[in-house]
């Protein structure tokens, strides 16, 4: 929500990386190939205690559906439940084997092949072939309701074929960046054959649901809970703990005396006082990192559909890009990361985070919109509003310039946030009514919103969250949803992003993704004003190392992988319940270990929407 170089607080201890690292290199070498396997659960080992990481969340999900999802709590447990054909490395984000030990480009890119593990088993003990992913893909492509949430990456496809259980081949219409990085969970042909009408299933009334990631998702009550059970075959190895639960609060100081309490092992989305408290607080660990989010001011550019229909209802004043320009002007972008961050947050300037080094861009000088209230003013008297009785602004119409502004009530910046913008706007003349509810995504998606508070989670490749605002992600009507973010629908940016997505050089890609992120900003829906860290605390007691992403500073929660919640060893004072097999988490405890012993530190710090990135 503003310091254009990163800085950002630390509040763990810094310790060398290269046993760590060593560790994770270990364990995936180990579990290439399949870990053997685990042992069944004993009744001894019943009688000895479960062990169960609770981590508190305040985001409500959208959907437990692949299809639709599109949240970050929504796609993060996707990304526990389900395989995608690669992974991303935790140490660095790089493409690594997932359901696909092995893929191969055809040398005009217009061919991938890819090769299907097989030893991976769905978790009720069938097989996991090419046709499951072949029937996901197909789905998307052949029905719009199955493409709500990811169809930006099947929307090049041409045809999708499974050649035997091992061999899986997509033909695309034109080259495509993305082929090794493909977030889409891929789904059991044999359970999703069934479902009718893929926009309202939403696959949350049938426990255990059959999947193929490091868990299974047993239960859910709608604002209550989460809870999964470990995968004991999945191919990687098995989770250490005996279960994980998303446990809801709807009020973060709630789940900060949780915490405290012993009641929940994790917390995210703390508050700088949060933080502060519980850094000196016996057992808990802060994790304060350069997070993967950006925070926004979207404005609606006047709400529409891919058939041409108008509907909802944003100012029309905010069509004018003059009027725009001035919104921003006013925003004391530095303030904002000072005094409601403070400091645990960088100045937003490009849409794509630092964290991101090779697509992160900043505007040049003659093209930044700096804090300037008095070229605010201008702008707006330019428009066509000027100051009249009482200050305030008033368009040729005679009427006051009045503005709604969308955020979350569970979000205690976006209040804060919202003060100021009341304040600074106020100055010029401008009337802001906030309106901060628990559901965003009814109003959002129907354009019954003039601004909104507005972020998403990036991941390595940044292709999603780009093509969120390309006129192809509009709704098709005015009467079903769509992948777009703010109704954008610009032609300057669909032919950068149409080039972007088929230039396989590394720099040559990323110099159109920038010219992309610079088009955005120019055009103003958008305002990036910060990229607010991941702050987050756990109870040591209860989780004795568990991974980041990326090793060296990184988040725990919302990662664009399983590995968090995969690696995570519980402590002393998480039982000693039943274990799984020779899993990779069983060496990268061992390892925790032996960073304790060697006056190192316990945490364990490894590294990528959840899938997809997510709206937040």
């Amino acid at each position: 929500m503003a310091r254009t170089v990163p800085s950002h607080r630390v509040l763990r201890p810094s310790r060398p990386r290269s046993l760590a690292a060593a560790a994770l290199t270990a364990a995936l070498a180990l579990t290439a190939a399949g870990p053997p396997p685990a042992r069944g659960v004993t009744a001894d080992d019943a009688k000895a205690g479960r062990k169960v990481l609770t981590a508190a969340v305040s985001q409500s999900v959208d959907s437990l559906s692949p299809f639709l999802a599109q949240r970050v709590i929504s796609t993060s447990v996707h990304r526990l439940m389900y395989p995608y054909l690669t992974d991303y490395d935790p140490k660095d984000g790089h493409a690594i084997a997932g359901l696909a030990t092995a893929w191969k480009a055809s040398p005009d890119k217009l061919t991938w092949t890819y090769t299907i593990r097989g030893n991976s088993l769905w978790s009720d003990g069938q097989r996991v072939t090419a046709r499951d992913a072949a029937w996901t893909f197909n789905t998307m492509m052949s029905d719009k309701g199955a493409a709500t949430a990811n169809g930006s990456f099947v929307a090049n496809f041409k045809k999708v074929t499974a050649r035997g259980p091992a061999t899986l081949v997509i033909e695309l219409k034109r080259p495509q960046a993305t082929m090794t990085a493909l977030d889409v969970p891929i789904v059991p042909a044999h359970v999703w054959e069934k479902v009718g009408d893929f926009t309202k299933f939403n696959n949350d009334q049938h426990f255990p649901v059959v999947g193929d990631g490091p868990f299974v998702l047993t239960d859910y009550k709608v604002d209550q809970y989460i809870k999964l059970k470990p995968n004991r075959s999945f191919w990687r190895g098995a989770p250490r703990f005996d279960e994980l639960v998303f446990k809801y609060y709807k009020d973060n100081d709630a789940a900060v005396a949780a915490l405290r309490k012993g009641e929940v092992s994790f917390v995210s989305n703390l508050t700088p006082a949060q933080a502060s408290s519980l850094k000196s607080a016996p057992g808990i660990r802060v994790n304060d990192a350069p997070g993967r989010r950006f925070l926004a001011l979207a404005t609606n550019p006047g709400a529409r559909s891919r058939d041409g229909r108008r509907f909802g209802d944003g100012n029309p004043a905010l069509l004018d890009a003059k009027v725009r320009r001035a919104l921003f002007a006013s925003i004391d972008r530095g303030t904002l990361v000072d005094k409601v961050f403070q400091g645990h947050a960088v100045e937003g300037q490009g849409y794509i985070p630092p964290r991101f080094a090779d697509y992160f861009w900043t505007p040049a000088a003659a093209q930044r919109i700096s804090y300037d209230p008095a070229r605010a003013a201008a702008l707006l008297d330019a428009a066509g509003y000027r100051a009249g009785g009482g200050g305030k602004r008033l368009g040729r119409d005679g009427k006051p310039l009045s503005l709604r502004l969308l955020c979350h009530a569970v979000d205690p910046n976006d209040k804060a946030i919202s003060k100021y913008l009341q304040e600074w706007w106020g100055k010029l003349g401008i009337g802001l009514t906030v309106d901060c509810v628990d559901n965003v995504t009814d109003p959002w998606a129907a354009g019954e919103y003039d601004l909104a508070l507005d972020g998403y989670s990036v991941s390595p490749d940044p292709d999603y969250v780009l093509s969120i605002h390309t006129c192809a992600a509009l709704p098709a009507t005015p009467k079903v949803s769509g992948q777009t973010d703010d109704f954008v629908c610009d032609g300057r940016f669909d032919a950068l992003y149409a080039r972007q997505v088929a230039e396989y050089d590394t720099a040559k890609r990323a110099d159109l993704v920038k010219r992309m992120e610079s088009r955005l900003y120019d055009t103003g829906y958008i305002n990036v004003m910060a990229y607010p860290n991941a702050v987050e605390a756990y109870r040591t007691d209860q989780i004795a190392s568990i991974t980041t992403m990326p090793e060296a500073a990184g988040n725990i929660y919302g990662q664009d992988g399983y590995w968090s919640w995969w690696s995570a060893v519980p402590g002393a004072g998480a039982g000693t319940g039943p274990r799984g097999g020779a899993s990779a988490g069983l060496v990268l405890g061992i390892v925790a270990g032996a960073v304790v012993l060697a006056g190192l530190g316990s945490l364990l710090v490894l590294r990528r929407r959840a899938g997809a990135d997510d709206r937040e």
